[in-house]
């Protein structure tokens, strides 16, 4: 029955999910960031309570009268943020709701996993029980029928023997002692909510508790256009014991049981309550999930960092990794994104559930896996695409040590360190040149990583460029330079697949270092560069290519021109750069595909390609934009 209702819920999450990656792009789909929506709606929750606390009274008439002027007098600030933590209040439960729900149909709520479930359930009651304290708190006619269900409810105990309702059964019964206690219990509930959350987290390695910054201002933003289209409002006046509150306008997402009190047994309510609390707190344990032939402690060795971790069992590798202290790349952590994409070395792991785009079946039967879904059934070794965050960043200070026109409009400048000094770095990435005023010009290492003592650029004169200008005009040898790096992830992937470079202008710079480094690791892969430029004299270093391809025989050039001057006498191919690699490979299926070049040219190339079958998990590019790439790395003032 479990697996049942699993694979329905399964089923409706997976198209769900798959809708929004198509609408929200897989590293903003809210359905990945449920648990830290929470959070934000909580911190929403804090802001907006502490400021109402400010200007309400707890007093018997005054409470009434206080969140009045609250909304209406400062409709502006009050207002709006009383409707703001009312809003904020049922989306925490609802997310929350689907954060368990999501758990529970992707089996991720057992063994060590089951002290986050029960916290979350814990969680989940104290959130809704501040949400109908909270109406108390208001003294209108919804108010008194939320305090008289209440009191009704809880008199079917024992303990209370209906004792409660007596306090309510005239206005003078009521007194400021009711809502001093509904105050603090207002105040003492969020405060052990936060408490819980933070234990909640605990179990979970690297945890975040805030979600990107764009879905906290549209999450923000949302509540705020709810607030102005509908703010909520007191409803029929002041509580007054001699009335009957009638036409109020009831809330079903939070007040559901309280109306159930007048329905049912409430005897019988408080059974069906209290059963279904023991239900969620079980549910890890119904049924038991059996190991089969799967060990309870693995050990995983993580490539290139060539360390072994231990695994429990049913924990993903990038929680057993990022639990021991290893840096794997991830985003989304629900097999979403693919970010996490790894292969498989040797021994057997479980897949796990994930997003057809995120990991496709070819790459499936390469033996890639999603850190974030796969678990190890067995002592597994496993290699993984390092990545290259901003915080492993360090400043670097050089000098120009060599200049040499290559072109009419292309420099090589070599960078040496200081003696004893090297840079470590990965064939592929880049390194950003720092300015006086702080910006930055990225431009990739032309020179392999076995050739560490000094940093190769092959810099293109770029019209009105502040720093190109200055490489041409004003450089000389001697001068000194600073730059940032390395940067970026664009380096080859270990797999068996042939190798297709495609180049344009200084896109031949990242692929002089790859190639370079993928002959010097002996390499035995196919590759192709294609390389495009308009004419002849913008072809620099053609010799180096083609005395590649004279020494390794796994290695091709095609140099593309589109359009060769006259003078130039050019026998070899001509036109567009994928029309030439198509013209080769009708069918690109099965090969990687490293575009290097500016963006406009990989925008152009890769849907051409793609509808020759190169894949999306196969397909990469450096696309070189000195704004972009560099402002993504600016640093924050």
């Amino acid at each position: 029955m479990v697996k049942v209702l699993q694979q329905i819920l399964r089923w409706l999450f997976m198209r769900i999910e798959n809708i929004f990656n198509v609408a929200f792009g897989d590293k903003m789909n809210p359905f990945y960031h449920l648990g830290t929506i929470s959070f934000w709606q909580f911190w929403l929750l804090l802001v907006s309570g502490l400021y109402l606390y400010i200007f309400a009274d707890t007093g018997v008439h005054d409470a009434f009268e206080s969140v009045e002027s609250i909304t209406h007098d400062q409709w502006w600030a009050g207002g709006i943020l009383r409707s703001i933590h009312r809003y904020a209040t049922d989306g925490m439960i609802l997310t929350m709701l689907l954060h368990m729900l999501r758990h529970f149909a992707y089996d991720r709520y057992r063994g060590f996993r089951s002290f986050s479930w029960l916290t979350g359930v814990a969680l989940l009651w104290l959130i809704y029980i501040a949400g109908v304290n909270g109406f108390m708190l208001v003294w209108d006619r919804l108010a008194q029928f939320v305090v008289i269900a209440t009191a009704e409810w809880f008199d079917v105990l024992p303990m209370f023997n209906g004792t409660l309702i007596r306090n309510f059964l005239y206005l003078e019964s009521v007194n400021s002692r009711l809502f001093t206690l509904l105050a603090f219990i207002h105040i003492g509930a969020p405060l052990i909510v936060a408490f819980i959350m933070w234990v909640h987290v605990q179990r979970v390695p690297r945890a975040h508790i805030n979600p990107p910054r764009p879905i906290a201002i549209a999450v923000t933003l949302m509540f705020l256009v709810l607030s102005l289209l509908k703010p909520i409002v007191s409803q029929g006046g002041e509580a007054d014991m001699s009335v009957v509150p009638t036409n109020i306008d009831f809330d079903w997402f939070e007040l559901p049981v309280l109306a159930l009190v007048y329905v049912v047994n409430p005897l019988h309510l408080w059974y069906w309550v209290l059963g279904l609390t023991a239900l969620l707190l079980l549910v890890p344990w119904l049924p038991p999930k059996k190991r089969g032939s799967a060990q309870a402690l693995t050990a995983v060795t993580f490539h290139p960092d060539r360390r072994a971790v231990s695994a429990r069992f049913d924990e993903t590798l990038l929680d057993a990794g990022l639990r021991q202290d290893i840096d794997l790349p991830y985003e989304c952590r629900n097999g979403g994104c693919g970010v996490c994409k790894c292969t498989v070395l040797h021994g057997r792991v479980d897949p796990g559930l994930y997003q057809p785009s995120a990991l496709s079946a070819a790459e499936l039967a390469q033996g890639k896996v999603l850190m974030c879904c796969a678990t190890a059934l067995e002592d597994a070794e496993i290699e993984y695409q390092a990545s290259a965050a901003p915080k492993a960043v360090r400043a670097y200070t050089a000098r120009v040590v060599h200049m040499h026109r290559l072109t009419h409009d292309v420099m090589q400048v070599l960078l040496r360190l200081p003696d004893g000094e090297q840079i470590s770095f990965k064939a592929g990435q880049y390194v950003n040149i720092l300015l006086e005023d702080g910006q930055r010009r990225a431009f990739s290492f032309a020179n392999p990583p076995h050739q560490p003592d000094f940093v190769e650029l092959q810099i293109r004169l770029m019209p009105g460029g502040r720093f190109t200008t200055h490489v041409f005009e004003t450089m000389r040898e001697g001068d000194e330079v600073r730059f940032e790096g390395p940067i970026g992830d664009f380096t080859l992937r270990e797999s068996e697949r042939p190798i297709v470079f495609v180049a344009g202008a200084t896109g031949f710079a990242p692929v002089k270092s790859m190639v370079e480094d993928a002959f010097k690791r002996g390499l035995k892969r196919e590759i192709h560069l294609y390389w495009g430029v308009k004419a002849l004299k913008d072809l620099y270093l053609p010799e180096l290519p083609a005395r590649w391809a004279r020494e390794h025989s796994n290695f091709h050039f095609i140099p593309v021109l589109s359009e060769p001057a006259p003078e130039d006498r050019w026998s070899g191919r001509t036109g567009l750069v994928h029309e030439a690699i198509l013209a080769d490979f009708p069918e690109l299926q099965q090969h990687e595909i490293y575009a290097c070049g500016s963006v406009r040219m990989v925008e152009a190339i890769f849907p051409f390609l793609k509808q020759h079958g190169a894949e999306d998990g196969a397909c990469f590019s450096d696309a070189f934009s000195v704004s972009a790439r560099s402002m993504a790395f600016q640093p924050r003032r």
